[in-house]
């Protein structure tokens, strides 16, 4: 009973995400008129607005950026090393 109470008022009043109710509606979001007023309006500009994709663009970007700095950072070690080795 008590998850019963707590499931009422806790959950938002409109619901915003992923359905699968595909035989019902072709769009995979409950709220379709207010997709088609952001698309139209161009509000969020170009963007995604899926939260997944998000996260997978987020963390490609991430892995670009560690990888840039391990490898600068690489580099930095082999020129220091190459230069101490010319002074000795």
């Amino acid at each position: 009973m008590l998850r019963v109470f707590t499931n009422w008022f806790h959950r938002p009043a409109i619901r915003m995400g992923r359905v699968d109710n595909s035989r019902i509606q072709t769009t995979r979001l409950r709220n379709a008129q207010f997709v088609s007023f952001i698309s139209e309006t161009h509000s969020f500009g170009h963007r995604s607005t899926d939260r997944y994709e998000q996260r997978l663009r987020r963390r490609k970007q991430l892995k670009v950026l560690l990888w840039l700095a391990l490898v600068s950072g690489g580099a930095w070690i082999a020129i220091e090393s190459a230069h101490a080795l010319t002074l000795f």
